[in-house]
Parts: C-alpha cells; sequence; structure tokens
C-alpha cells in the first residue's frame, strides 16, 4: 500500500465532509475520484497529502511513499526563470549532483587526491544512474507534448497565464515521477492534443495516480477504479466511468428493493405487534417481535442528493436559412497569421464544435462571428438572428453589487423567481447562495452565473467559449440535455470531448490559415481521421514493400520505380533525392525493428522477479532498458519524417 484512510472522519465546523472512510490507495493503481461539486474532492487529496487533519481515523502512508500533487493553488507561485528551468527543478538531486561533479573535476584537476577521484567517480556513477544525461531532453520532451513551442522554453515563467503556468507545474511534476500522482481537473488547461498526450504519457506512467476529473472521456480512457464521495462515504466500483454510472444505477435500484422489502417486513411486523400486545397469551411474541426491529439494521432509502432540474432554453424568433456568413476573413497577430481569406458559412440547425490546439485562433474566430474582434473580409448577420455570446470576457459585465438573483431578473426572461432559482441549481447555486453579491463569488462562479444569464436569452444563436470549465458532471450533463432540445443554433469551443460528441452536429478547425468543416458528429470526425491515419499506414506498407531493394527475385524489377503521369519528364533531382530517402527509409525501419526486438527481450528481463535480488544487475538492465526506450522514440520520429518526405517526393515525380 503507497498511502490511504482508515476510519477518517474530517469536519469542516459542523459540516461533515466524509464519515468513517477507509481507503488504501495500491502502486500502479488508475483511480478516479468523483463526487458533486461542493462535496469534498479536494479535501480527500489533501487528507492524503497531510495539508489536513482528520477529526478521527488515520491517515496512511508507505515510509518511502513519493506523492506529487497537482492543484489550482500551485498557480500562486512565481519566478524569473525560464519555464525549461521551472520545469527541471523535478530532478532537484541531479541538479544537485552536477554542482557538486562540477566542483569536485575543478579541484580534481588542481590537487589529483585519489579520495577526490573516487568521490568524483561515485558521483558520475550516480549521475548516471539517476537517467542525469538525458533531463534535457526528457523535460524538452514533456513540454513539447503539453503544447509549448521549442522557441517557449527558453521565455519566463512569470509572462506565461495561468493556464500555460499550471502546464509547467504539470510537466515538472510528471517528471519528478512521484509513486502516486494526484491531479486536480488536470485537463481543465490543457487543448485536445495535449490531453490526448498526457493520456498516452499517463497510461505507461510508473506509479499509482488519483484524478478528480469532470471529463468523461479522460476518466474513460484513463482509470480502471472509481471512489465516489457520496453523502459523505466513499463507495468503490472497480471499473472506470462507463462501468460506474451502469453499476451506481444497478446498486440503487438494488437498495430500494431492499428498503421496500424491508418496509413490508416492518410493516406487517408493527401489525402484528399491535394484534398481539394486548392479548397475554400472545404478549410474549410481540415482545420478541419488538425486539427483532429494534436490532433490525434499517436499509437507507435512495435519495439523489442533486435535483434532477432540467434547463429549457427560449428562443423567440424564427431566423432565415443562413445565420452567418464568412467571406475572405483574414485576421492576424503581428507575424502570427490566424486566417487567411477564410470562407464559412453557419445555417440554422447547425449545432458546431470549433476544436483544435490553443492558439490557432479558436477563440478569436468565435469573438469575429460574434462581431466583437477587428478584422479583414466580410462577415453577413443574417436575418432575425439574435445571439448570445459566452466567454470569460462576459465576468466583466455583471453588476458586482446584484445578488445573484437580481442579475438573473435583469436578464428580461419573463421567468418567475422560482424558475431562475432552480435555473441556478443546475449551475451550483442551491438555496441562499442565490443571494450573494456578484462581489464576492470567485472567477469559477461568476462564469457560472455569466453562463446562465446566456442560456435565458432567448437567443436563436449562442456562441459559447469553453461552457463546461467550471460545472461539475451532472451539470454537464443538463447542460447537454438543454443543447441537445435547443431549438436554435449554436457553435461553442470545448476541450471537453464527451461534451463534444454529445452536442456537435459538425466539426470545425482552423487548418493552415483556413476555416475546414467537417459534417458529422465528433465520434464520426475521430472515426474519419483513424481512417485517414490506417490509409496512410497502408500506403506507407506498400510504399515500403514497392521500393524495398531487396525485392523478391521474381518480382518485375519495373515496379519498383514511380512512373511519371502525363508524360513529362522525371526530374533528375527528385528521383536522386529519392532513391537516398529510401535507402534511409530502411536503415531506419531496420534499426526500428532491431531496438523492438531489443525492447522486448529487456521487458521479459525486467519481468522476472529474480533480477531484483541483484541491485547492480538490476540497475544497469533499468540503464539499459531506458537507453532503448529513448531510442525508440527517436528512431520513430526519424521515421515518421522520412516517410512524410518520401511521400511529398513521390507526389512531386508524378506530377
Amino acid at each position: 500500500m503507497l498511502a490511504g484512510l482508515q476510519n477518517v472522519t474530517f469536519e469542516f465546523g459542523a459540516r461533515t465532509i466524509v464519515k468513517n472512510a477507509t481507503w488504501h490507495i495500491q502502486p500502479n493503481e488508475r483511480i478516479g475520484l468523483i463526487g458533486y461539486n461542493g462535496t469534498g474532492k479536494s479535501t480527500i487529496l489533501k487528507l492524503l497529502t497531510g495539508n489536513y487533519t482528520p477529526s478521527a481515523g488515520t491517515v496512511e502512508k508507505g515510509r518511502d511513499t513519493s506523492i506529487g500533487y497537482l492543484h489550482q493553488d500551485l498557480l500562486s507561485f512565481d519566478t524569473d526563470e525560464s519555464i525549461l528551468q521551472v520545469a527541471l527543478g523535478a530532478f532537484e538531486r541531479v541538479l544537485k549532483l552536477e554542482k557538486e561533479i562540477e566542483a569536485l573535476g575543478k579541484e580534481l584537476e588542481n590537487t589529483g587526491d585519489e579520495k577526490i577521484l573516487e568521490d568524483y567517480s561515485n558521483k558520475l556513477h550516480e549521475l548516471e544512474t539517476l537517467g542525469g544525461y538525458n533531463i534535457h531532453h526528457k523535460t524538452e520532451e514533456v513540454l513539447q507534448g503539453l503544447g509549448f513551442s521549442n522557441t517557449d522554453l527558453k521565455r519566463p515563467y512569470k509572462e506565461f497565464s495561468g493556464g500555460w503556468r499550471m502546464r509547467v507545474l504539470l510537466a515538472k511534476m510528471i517528471l519528478a515521477q512521484p509513486d502516486l500522482l494526484l491531479l486536480d481537473e488536470p485537463t481543465n488547461h490543457l487543448d485536445l492534443p495535449s490531453i490526448e498526450w498526457l493520456e498516452k504519457y499517463l497510461q505507461h506512467y510508473q506509479g499509482a495516480v488519483v484524478i478528480v476529473s469532470h471529463d468523461k472521456y479522460f476518466l474513460n480512457r484513463m482509470v480502471t477504479k472509481i471512489v465516489e464521495l457520496y453523502q459523505k462515504e466513499l463507495h468503490f466500483y472497480n471499473g472506470n466511468y462507463d462501468y460506474y454510472e451502469k453499476e451506481k444505477a444497478l446498486r440503487l435500484e438494488q437498495q430500494q428493493k431492499a428498503y421496500e422489502n424491508q418496509q413490508d417486513y416492518i410493516r406487517q411486523s408493527e401489525r402484528l405487534i399491535e394484534r398481539f400486545r394486548a392479548k397475554a397469551t400472545k404478549a410474549a411474541m410481540a415482545q420478541s417481535l419488538i425486539k427483532k426491529l429494534d436490532k433490525l439494521e434499517r436499509i437507507e432509502e435512495v435519495r439523489v442528493d442533486r435535483p434532477d432540474l432540467k434547463i429549457n432554453f427560449r428562443v423567440d424568433k424564427t431566423p432565415g436559412k443562413v445565420l452567418v456568413e464568412l467571406n475572405n476573413i483574414s485576421k492576424s497577430f503581428g507575424s502570427n497569421i490566424i486566417l487567411e481569406n477564410a470562407q464559412a458559412e453557419i445555417n440554422r440547425g447547425d449545432k458546431i464544435a470549433l476544436i483544435g490546439a490553443n492558439g490557432k485562433g479558436k477563440s478569436t474566430l468565435l469573438r469575429i462571428i460574434a462581431g466583437t474582434e477587428p478584422f479583414t473580409g466580410e462577415r453577413k448577420w443574417g436575418h432575425n438572428v439574435e445571439g448570445s455570446f459566452y466567454a470569460q470576457h462576459q465576468l466583466e459585465a455583471l453588476n458586482l453589487e446584484n445578488t445573484i438573483i437580481e442579475e438573473m431578473k435583469e436578464c428580461g426572461s419573463q421567468m418567475t423567481e422560482l424558475e431562475l432559482r432552480n435555473l441556478l441549481g443546475c449551475f451550483l447555486f442551491s438555496g441562499d447562495d442565490a443571494d450573494k453579491k456578484i462581489k464576492v463569488l470567485s472567477g469559477g462562479e461568476k462564469a457560472r452565473v455569466a453562463l446562465a444569464k446566456t442560456i435565458v436569452s432567448k437567443a436563436n444563436f449562442l456562441l459559447l467559449d469553453e461552457p463546461t470549465n467550471h460545472l461539475d458532471m451532472h451539470s454537464c450533463e443538463l447542460l447537454i440535455d438543454a443543447l441537445r432540445k435547443y431549438e436554435g443554433s449554436f457553435i461553442l469551443v470545448s476541450h471537453d470531448r464527451y461534451f463534444i460528441s454529445k452536442t456537435a452536429n459538425k466539426i470545425w478547425e482552423i487548418v493552415d490559415n483556413k476555416i475546414k468543416e467537417f459534417k458529422g458528429g465528433y465520434d464520426e470526425w475521430v472515426a474519419w481521421n483513424e481512417h485517414i491515419a490506417k490509409q496512410r499506414q497502408s500506403e506507407a506498407t506498400t510504399f515500403s514493400a514497392k521500393n524495398n531493394p531487396i525485392a523478391p527475385k521474381n518480382e518485375d524489377k519495373a515496379s519498383v520505380s514511380p512512373t511519371p503521369t502525363r508524360n513529362q519528364p522525371i526530374n533528375k533531382e527528385h528521383k536522386k533525392e529519392l532513391q537516398k530517402q529510401q535507402k534511409q527509409f530502411q536503415q531506419v525501419e531496420e534499426a526500428l525493428n532491431k531496438n523492438k526486438s531489443l525492447l522486448q527481450q529487456l521487458e521479459e528481463q525486467l519481468a522476472d522477479p529474480a533480477i531484483y535480488a541483484d541491485k547492480e544487475k538490476f540497475l544497469n538492465l533499468e540503464r539499459e532498458y531506458k537507453a532503448a526506450v529513448e531510442t525508440n522514440a527517436q528512431l520513430e520520429k526519424k521515421y515518421e519524417e522520412i516517410f512524410s518526405l518520401l511521400l511529398e517526393l513521390e507526389e512531386q515525380l508524378k506530377r
């Protein structure tokens, strides 16, 4: 066991967060910690890290267990160091060794002392054992995976916004490779490519991971166990999020049936007691039944903590067929070109998800459509279109002196106060919360008020920028249900793949400064991209076999060389370069296959428990394995680069 809770109760004043909870985290477990907003998920993580002390029970932790904890409070950290230096802080011991080795080297030059030489050699050995020669490469790889460009790496950490800072701290944490990684909403500040990269990285992470997230796709791919904080207790489910949903529904159904059966038994027993207690001959039987009822362990009736409220949009006017036309739209920030002569059209009934990596201009395009961002080109707004734009900057438009309910009343929705309070419940403002002043709310709470205002606006065209960022899963489901029933049209930016898959009927991407449209939902878009990737892989295999110099003897040699089309002469330089790249491709392919065989052999050796008895042998084997993994990554990168170049050259020769 790495860490855990043993009969733990924790209270904030009079409010109990968790009661008599026991949870043991084992090595290499992948756990999703879930629960409604405000139930105390982050509190549980803080108990595990020792930031909070339980009211009763004990928090357990292995003597040598190291814990990494990613949370929003880390953003208070600031420094003038580059983001590369901040992330390299994960290798504290390696950096210290480097300084000690440098100092010993200088001393050795001056004295030639044997004791210093021995110390120098030992530290060099330790540096090698810790993989000290690869830390820069490793750190750069992780930062790039999380969306940073090469030029970003030397920029000061303090220049980056909160979301990008969180990525640096995430990189530092996963590079430190603690035995237990606690991640509180790690995908909140990531774009889709970075989320996909993080998934792949964590799937091979050599340690246990506990994740708090509202991203169902992420949880389904990442975890094999769900721990739910519900009604002040921890409930365990051995499966991913989809399994949890089915299993919980089944458990609640069984609990309800057991409750109803027990209630029937109690009612029958009480009727017998009433009938027999007055009769002297049956008094003993009545007393026996009373004792049985007193000892009976009562089954709780199934209660849902959160009422299943509905969000209903109201649309006043029906717009024309075309809502927005974009013609020859261009937009740039200095040398950074976002759009160049881009065309697009939004029609009535379109429910568009605008997806892609951060920095591609998704939010900029949303602002252009809304008319709040300057650009060159033409934007035509259709007949009877009434738009409502939700984005983070909408928070500034809130009246700080209003209460939440007063702010909602000013929207002109004609909803009653009860209806508005019910709607606010969907956005995590229950009971007296609706009477709080806007000025005392956190950034996340203000964002939820702004989103609620967008919902009641009676608009027939919505523009939504990251609408799920501050919602829990239940509220996301309610919003999904509302958007599916919404009679208007919308375009949204989101990194939540589950949310996109359930709401969008079209996908937009910004590719090569143009707006690329896919007519279909997110799952269809993913399937299409996988199909294209397989097709390219198939073409690569065919290409490789076709151009392999070691061809079967009976193969027609003429088929090896690409044939020019349209009777155009072959460019000799291109052909020469193609042959050169084909030879390199074959060499890299052979090296990759050889390295993969080596990796397999090393993995088999590492799987043998006997290897761990000899520390020196194990360390050497582990070093070999890490070097082979790094070589594999480099070869695969080279393989992809040459393959892309080969396709390009072959295409040029065909022209």
